[in-house]
């Protein structure tokens, strides 16, 4: 059978940020986050509708600890939407710190979503902004393809790809984490927070080797 038929017209992976700030070498470097991407190019091959998306901050963004006297990386401040974590510049527009990877090859992505785009407001969720109200059209997109069931991968599995997921949920679609194809960073015991959330919501965490 067509490995992409498996998924039928209604699957879509969605590849979350593999961007050179999220590699090792980068800004923000997820530990290890550059080994996935041979397993999300086999993956992304094996599914027709595939979405990329892409953390596209301007310089001077709120969520930079460089943005408030006095804080450091991986403080945590009070933001008009909530608690914040800052973090060092990283994915500023037209850097090659927010490009891609260059061994990501996913030539027959449709869409790419850029993120955090709102000097106030950070973005982890590839639906909506950490305001939890601002959207990135990625949830009219998805329905208007008749695109329910969400499967994805990428950086890093405790904070994008989770709130993503959990979004995903919220908005009604089937959601599916393949954890191989993520790494973490585990700030605080996030990993395990992000298991206890996605079982509580009824997201799976699957492995690549079950899309063989």
């Amino acid at each position: 059978m067509n490995q992409a038929a498996r998924f039928g017209e209604d699957g879509v992976l969605i590849v979350v940020d593999v961007q050179n700030d999220f590699c090792p070498g980068g800004a923000l470097a997820v530990p290890r986050g550059d080994e996935i991407i041979p397993i999300v190019n086999s993956l992304a091959a094996r599914f027709r509708n595939v979405v990329l998306t892409q953390d596209w901050h301007p310089r001077g963004h709120s969520s930079f600890a460089s943005s408030h006297t006095g804080k450091k990386p991986f403080e945590t401040i009070a933001a008009s939407y909530g608690p914040q974590v800052l973090w060092p510049d990283h994915c500023v527009q037209g850097t090659r710190g927010a490009a891609f990877h260059q061994a990501l090859d996913v030539p027959h992505a449709a869409l790419i979503v850029r993120k955090g785009m709102h000097g106030a407001i950070d973005s982890y969720s590839t639906f909506y902004e950490n305001d939890r109200k601002t959207p990135t059209g990625l949830v009219g997109y998805l329905r208007e393809r008749g695109l329910s069931r969400i499967f994805l991968a990428g950086l890093a599995f405790d904070f994008c790809v989770r709130y993503s997921a959990e979004d995903a949920r919220s908005e009604g679609f089937d959601a599916f984490v393949i954890e191989d194809a993520c790494r973490s960073i585990d700030l605080e015991g996030s990993v395990a927070a992000t298991r206890a959330s996605l079982a509580a919501r009824g997201v799976p965490c699957l492995r690549a080797q079950e899309f063989a």
